[in-house]
C-alpha cells in the first residue's frame, strides 16, 4: 500500500517562499548578465548575489502601503543591499519577473505530474498483466454485450495514461518559456542579450515575441492537459464505482481495517476515493474554462488574468497530483472478485453469444435480416421466460434447419471470443 498522500513536493512548488525565491534569482541573474555585458559593476553584482534575501513578512508590510506586490518585493530586498540596490530591476517590468518565475513553477509542476503518470502506468500495466485472462462481461449502454477480460480494461487505461504522459511532456516544453523584454515587450531599456543569458541559466527558452506578458495560451494549454488527465481519472474511477455496486460486486476499493463506511449503516463499504476523484475532476475542468478566458486581454496586457491564475494554476496542479496519487493507491489495493465476474457472465443465460449465432447463420447463406430475426426471436424468448438461450436455439426448427447442434454448441465457446487477447497485448509490447 502506498504511503498516505501528504503533498510534500507539489506543495513546495506553489508556496510563496518558492515563488519569491525565484523572483530573487531572476533579479540577481539579470544583474549578473548586465555585469557580464559591462553595463553595471561586476562587484555590485557579486554583492547583490551575496546579500540579497527574501523576507516575506517585510514584503507584505510594504505591500500594504504600495498596493503593488512587485514594488514591495523590490523595496524589501533592497533594504539590506545599500547603494547596490539601484542596479536591481533595471529596464525590467513586473511581468519579466512574474511570468518567468511562473514558467519555472509550471515546469517544476509538470515534472511532478509526469512522474505521477509514469508511476501510475507501471501500476496499471502490472495489474493488466495479472488480470489478462480474468474473464468478465463487457457492457455497452450498461447492458451485457460480449465477453472481455478485466486485464484488457486496465490495458486500455494504461494506454490512455501513456497519451496523457506524452501530452504532459509536450506541455512541459510549452510552458518552459520566459521573457526579459521590458514594458510592452520591445526591449526598450534592456538588451535582448540579457534575456538570452538569464533564460539560458534558468534552463528556459525566450519567447520569440511577447507583449508585457507571456501569452496566456501557454498556461491554458497546461490547464487543458491537466483537465484531460483529471477526466481520464474520472473515467477510470467511474467504472470502478459502477463495478463496486452491490448488484455487480466485481471489484472493491481498498478498505482499511478500522475504516467506517457510514455513520448509520455499519455494513457499508463505499467507493469514496473514486467518488472524490470524480468530484475533483469537475473542479479541474472548471479551472480550464477560467484559463481559456485569461487568453484575451486588453492590448499589451491587463491584470485580469493575474488574480485568477493565483487560484486556478496551483489548485489544478495540486488536485491532479493528488488525484493521480490516490487513484494509484486504489489500483494498488483494488480487490478483484473474479468469481463474481464469472457469475455475472452467465446472468443472461447465454445471450451474450448472440452475435456468433447470427454470423454462423449468415455463413449458411441466410440474409442478415432473416438471421437477425431468428436470433432475436430466440433471445427475447429466453429472456422473457428465463430459459437458456442455447436451449431455445436447439428447439427452434428454423435455426436447426441451418445449424447442427454441435455448430450451435460451438457458438457458446468462450475461447473464441478471447483468442486474440494475446495479440492485443503483444501489439502494445506487453
Amino acid at each position: 500500500m502506498l504511503k498516505r498522500y501528504t503533498l510534500p513536493e507539489m506543495g513546495k512548488v506553489w508556496r510563496e517562499e518558492n515563488r519569491f525565491k525565484k523572483y530573487v534569482e531572476i533579479e540577481v541573474l539579470v544583474c549578473e548578465a548586465l555585469a557580464q555585458m559591462g553595463q553595471i559593476p561586476k562587484e555590485a553584482a557579486r554583492k547583490i548575489r551575496k546579500k540579497v534575501e527574501v523576507d516575506i513578512k517585510r514584503i507584505k508590510e510594504i505591500e500594504k502601503v504600495t498596493r503593488h506586490e512587485t514594488i514591495a518585493f523590490i523595496e524589501a530586498i533592497s533594504e539590506k543591499l545599500g547603494k547596490e540596490a539601484r542596479f536591481l530591476h533595471l529596464g525590467l517590468t513586473s511581468s519579466d519577473v512574474l511570468d518567468t518565475a511562473l514558467a519555472l513553477q509550471l515546469k517544476e509542476s509538470a515534472s511532478l505530474i509526469i512522474k505521477d503518470l509514469e508511476d501510475l502506468i507501471k501500476t496499471l500495466l502490472k495489474k493488466a498483466r495479472k488480470y489478462k485472462d480474468t474473464v468478465m462481461v463487457g457492457r455497452t449502454h450498461g447492458i451485457h454485450a460480449e465477453p472481455t477480460t478485466f486485464g484488457l480494461k486496465l490495458l486500455l487505461w494504461a494506454e490512455e495514461c501513456r497519451r496523457n504522459l506524452e501530452r504532459m511532456r509536450e506541455t512541459k516544453e510549452m510552458v518552459s518559456y520566459g521573457k526579459i523584454s521590458g514594458p510592452v515587450g520591445t526591449y526598450s531599456n534592456i538588451d535582448p542579450m540579457v534575456e538570452k543569458i538569464v533564460l539560458k541559466r534558468l534552463n528556459l527558452k525566450p519567447a520569440s515575441v511577447s507583449t508585457q506578458i507571456i501569452q496566456r495560451d501557454r498556461q491554458a494549454y497546461y490547464l487543458s492537459t491537466l483537465a484531460l488527465v483529471a477526466t481520464s481519472l474520472e473515467k477510470f474511477a467511474l467504472l470502478l464505482r459502477n463495478l463496486q455496486r452491490t448488484e455487480i460486486g466485481e471489484v472493491e476499493e481498498p478498505f482499511a481495517p478500522r475504516q467506517k463506511g457510514s455513520s448509520a449503516m455499519p455494513h457499508k463499504r463505499n467507493p469514496i476515493i473514486g467518488e472524490r476523484i470524480c468530484g475533483l475532476a469537475r473542479v479541474v475542468r472548471g479551472n480550464l474554462l477560467a484559463g481559456l478566458e485569461n487568453i484575451p486581454l486588453w492590448e499589451e496586457r491587463d491584470i485580469s488574468h493575474s488574480s485568477v491564475e493565483r487560484i486556478i494554476i496551483p489548485d489544478s496542479s495540486i488536485l491532479v497530483d493528488y488525484m493521480l496519487h490516490k487513484f494509484r493507491e486504489v489500483m494498488e489495493g483494488l480487490k478483484v472478485y473474479s468469481g463474481k465476474m464469472r457469475e455475472n457472465l452467465g446472468k443472461t443465460k447465454g445471450l451474450i453469444f448472440s452475435e456468433k449465432v447470427l454470423l454462423e447463420l449468415m455463413k449458411k447463406g441466410l440474409s442478415r435480416k432473416k438471421a437477425y430475426f431468428f436470433v432475436q426471436r430466440n433471445a427475447f424468448r429466453a429472456k422473457e421466460k428465463g430459459l437458456e438461450f442455447k436451449d431455445c436455439l436447439l428447439n427452434d426448427k428454423e435455426v436447426t434447419r441451418h445449424l447442427k447442434p454441435r455448430e450451435i454448441e460451438g457458438c457458446f465457446d468462450l475461447r473464441r471470443y478471447l483468442r486474440n487477447v494475446n495479440k492485443i497485448y503483444k501489439r502494445l509490447n506487453i
